[in-house]
């Protein structure tokens, strides 16, 4: 259903623009889904929450990591399904464990400061992971993302450290940690994707 609404609205598009080419009408088509199939997913992840009794922590979740991922990007996967689940895992899985892990004292400085490390190493190497759908191919936007997810995970953790109150603060140090994950090499060849930019960056 969904595939059929952004196929329509493409063509409607292609329609008024006739310059857009079937490269970039595909990207356009790609766009859209991403848009309007996350609104059905997010109400179901919430749903899903609500079952479990982590609905608000789980929305608080989602706020806490959008930035992050925004800028940072991340794999996709390629079915509906298959996203449902990802989403659901990605925003409720730190909800839930927010509130039976315990990180205090030397213990949780040592944990942001290991994890400020590998975040700023996996940025400088994938950030922002663009895939085959959507890539990113200005040199200008890909700096500024990067620098831009330099920036969120650094006050992040700076917040996780020094809030006085251990969920949140667990939220933040699990949930970047899920999202750092996404963007590596070894998260994106096992979901089957491709950096956006390497792929076109070998056909140029």
């Amino acid at each position: 259903m969904i595939d059929k609404i952004c196929m329509f609205l493409t063509n409607k598009m292609r329609q008024e623009m006739p310059d857009i080419d079937d490269e970039r009408a595909e990207i356009i088509n790609y766009g859209l889904q991403n848009i309007i199939g996350e609104i059905p997913k997010f109400f179901i992840m919430l749903g899903i929450a609500y079952m479990l009794g982590a609905f608000k922590l789980s929305l608080i979740t989602f706020l806490i990591m959008l930035p992050y991922r925004t800028f940072a990007g991340g794999f996709h996967l390629k079915t509906h399904i298959g996203c449902i689940i990802c989403t659901s895992l990605m925003y409720i899985g730190p909800a839930v464990l927010s509130k039976y892990i315990i990180l205090d004292g030397n213990i949780k400085i040592i944990t942001i400061i290991m994890l400020w490390i590998f975040a700023m190493a996996m940025i400088t190497l994938y950030a922002p992971a663009d895939t085959e759908n959507v890539p990113i191919l200005r040199k200008s936007e890909r700096k500024q993302k990067q620098i831009l997810s330099y920036i969120t995970v650094t006050i992040a953790l700076i917040v996780a450290g020094i809030i006085n109150n251990p969920i949140i603060s667990n939220i933040i140090i699990i949930g970047y940690f899920i999202q750092t994950c996404t963007i590596t090499r070894i998260a994106y060849k096992i979901t089957k994707n491709k950096y956006g930019h390497e792929v076109y960056e070998t056909t140029i």
